[in-house]
């Protein structure tokens, strides 16, 4: 007889189509596919609606409204926990005794009920929210964001020394795997990367003539990025840039010239064509929280790859170029223009990409319920 999970996620985890709920979606599939019999639980706000899709590697999929604005609030719980309270959720965890999966702190609003205290349940820790949202304040170029923010960051903060009562916490990078092992024990705190989209490296040996940022242009930290890439850096280039993304701001729609290129709203084949075919992928970063979905998925299809900071994941250190300066910025993208992405530079990607294999992190997370 084939295992049970509830998993309960905080957003509808499709389309896929941003970092947190790529990781959600490839998990359902992941562990549907090693024969897990999934109930789904999620939460429903914004523009994102109710998805057949889901239905395929779901037994269930039970959808609850997320209550925003001021309605959401609480007297000591951050917001993105009180949001997403819901009896109907309760009741329906308590119709069996399978284990409980808990996609991110957002989803963690009766975590600690009595009802559940015999319950195998495991937290996907998708960030140090704490840190994710201080990073957000430093970032935000709105008084009013900055200080509900660091607010959050704080109550987040005090909910985080509390996680003892999971039974275990998967963390999605080495650094938070250092975090929650150091406060939680290494018994609890388990190492489990990100799942995503890609299946083998597709990255193309040979050259491209142009550079690519991609990411969800209507986010602080990527309008931060793509001001620094126009502004700092390809002001003093006259190689081709193509920023491609959903919902660019205005800002970032004037920034169409000669050299700089915006596509917004590119359908999922677009941008897997941008990626594969750009020589090279600036991903400048102003917030080190997680791992970077799109690092990954540039990794499994992109060729050269530049960043601005240094990489905590082990095995990505030496897949990328590191810039931590302006002028280290231009000087190694006009390096890079004119070195092919080689047979050799294939070979090292997949040795090193194999660590990230969807099947094997669904095996683990079996082995835990």
């Amino acid at each position: 007889m084939g295992k049970k999970l509830h998993i309960i996620s905080f957003d509808i985890p499709y389309p896929a189509d941003y970092g947190g709920v790529i990781d959600v979606f490839y998990k359902i599939k992941a562990l549907y596919n090693q024969g897990v019999e999934i109930t789904l639980h999620c939460y429903q706000y914004g523009n994102r609606m109710a998805n057949a899709e889901l239905n395929k590697y779901c037994k269930q999929v039970i959808y609850y409204p997320r209550i925003t604005g001021l309605r959401g609030l609480h007297p000591s719980l951050p917001y993105i926990i009180s949001s997403r309270r819901n009896n109907d959720l309760l009741k329906n965890l308590l119709k069996d005794d399978s284990p409980i999966l808990f996609e991110g702190l957002h989803s963690c609003y009766f975590a600690h009920h009595k009802n559940l205290e015999k319950r195998i349940k495991i937290l996907r820790a998708h960030n140090i929210e704490s840190d994710y949202y201080s990073g957000l304040a430093i970032n935000s170029q709105s008084a009013f964001k900055q200080l509900y923010y660091s607010f959050e960051s704080n109550r987040l903060r005090m909910f985080e020394r509390s996680l003892s009562v999971f039974d275990y916490i998967l963390s999605i990078s080495e650094k938070d795997q250092q975090f929650f092992e150091k406060r939680y024990g290494s018994t609890k705190a388990i190492l489990v990367p990100a799942f995503h989209s890609n299946s083998e490296v597709q990255s193309l040996i040979g050259s491209g003539n142009y550079c690519l940022y991609h990411g969800n242009l209507s986010v602080d930290e990527n309008i931060k990025s793509v001001d620094y890439l126009v502004k700092s850096i390809f002001s003093e280039l006259e190689i081709p840039l193509i920023i491609a993304g959903k919902n660019p701001t205005q800002a970032i729609l004037s920034y169409q010239s000669n050299n700089i290129q915006i596509k917004a709203n590119p359908s999922d084949e677009e941008l897997n064509t941008f990626i594969r075919n750009a020589h090279i992928h600036v991903l400048p970063s102003f917030q080190q929280t997680g791992i970077k979905l799109k690092l990954l998925n540039s990794l499994f299809r992109g060729r050269h790859i530049i960043v601005n900071h240094e990489i905590e994941e082990s095995h990505l250190k030496d897949l990328v170029h590191i810039a931590n300066s302006n002028n280290l910025f231009i000087k190694t993208i006009k390096d890079l223009m004119i070195k092919d992405f080689s047979q050799d530079d294939l070979d090292q990607r997949k040795r090193a990409l194999a660590f990230y294999n969807n099947e094997s992190q669904a095996k683990a997370i079996c082995d835990l319920i």
